[in-house]
């Protein structure tokens, strides 16, 4: 995932959710488990797959969950394209397009259908070439914004199913929200995204956030289908320590929000760690998916493992 950087903002369809102005007036390292039923480049896609819903006590990469109440199903494990991310570029795109998109392919031939990137990763290339050979249809794909107006979100929308090779965006989020009052900075950003989810642009919108207030924020606003929230039992780079942050996670899942986990290995820093990381994210109920980037399949086959023998 990308380091902080500040901002001037801090078909199977949901149901729409409250616009933005509507709820003003009310007030993310040999051997991969595969899961079971899940087949490899012949796998039923997200939209018609058997709904998991997270609570068995085994869990894996590849059980088929669903993020919150928008009906979006998808792998457990979702394959980022962000660590180290910003300005255009990531430890994943520094890989060269051929072996990041083997990369890609290879985790979906394991049975990992959720493809997370940004805008500000310079990602979209190659994910849309991974989508383009695995099938638009079996794969989820999330993406966010540093777009405040909504003329900025449009054309980031335009753009973004442009560079991605795609119609529809499954998840399109607020990138990188740190003010205590950015539902009112990026008032019309939300306005266009929920136009866009209403006409099956986009499937679910939200918001990543990178300070405790904002994540607050999220947490109260109708708005946020979906929150990418960075957990890790360490607190590493994290909005707050582990059970603030766990407790807001808490009340989102409550709320019905999708929260997908990110910052699960601290960007590394964890690395040493990996088995106590990973069962700590295994072990959160209020997250329904969690992000990690690898820069080998060597990597993305031992998480896979661990996750496998939580």
């Amino acid at each position: 995932m990308d380091r902080p950087r500040t901002y001037p903002c801090g078909k199977l369809r949901p149901p729409a959710g409250p616009s933005r102005r509507q709820f003003v007036k009310g007030v993310l390292v040999g051997g991969a488990a595969a899961a079971a039923g899940c087949s490899k480049a012949t796998m039923l896609g997200p939209i018609d797959a058997t709904v998991g819903d997270g609570s068995t006590a085994h869990k894996t990469a590849t059980d088929r969950v669903t993020i919150g109440s928008t009906g979006i199903v998808t792998s457990r494990l979702a394959m980022g394209s962000g660590t180290h991310g910003s300005n255009g570029s990531s430890d994943q795109v520094r890989l060269g397009m051929s072996t990041f998109v083997n990369q890609l392919t290879y985790g979906f031939s394991k049975g990992v259908t959720f493809f997370e990137t940004a805008d500000a990763y310079g990602a979209h290339p190659f994910i849309g070439q991974a989508v383009s050979q695995v099938g638009r249809n079996n794969v989820v794909v999330l993406t966010k914004s540093e777009a405040q107006t909504a003329a900025g979100m449009q054309a980031d929308l335009d753009r973004f199913r442009r560079e991605l090779g795609v119609d529809m965006i499954d998840i399109v989020l607020l990138h990188n929200k740190q003010s205590a009052t950015w539902t009112t900075e990026c008032a019309g950003a939300m306005d266009t995204l929920s136009a866009a989810k209403e006409a099956g642009v986009i499937r679910a919108h939200g918001v990543s956030c990178h300070t405790l207030s904002a994540l607050q924020l999220a947490a109260a606003t109708p708005w946020v289908d979906i929150d990418q929230a960075r957990v890790n039992p360490d607190g590493i780079l994290m909005d707050a320590d582990p059970a603030t942050v766990i407790a807001l996670l808490k009340q989102m899942k409550a709320s019905g929000k999708g929260v997908i986990g990110m910052k699960i290995l601290g960007e590394g820093q964890l690395g040493n760690q990996v088995d106590r990381a990973i069962t700590h994210a295994v072990g959160l109920d209020c997250i329904d998916a969690f992000t990690i980037g690898f820069t080998s399949t060597t990597q993305l086959d031992e998480v896979m493992q661990k996750i496998a023998t939580v």
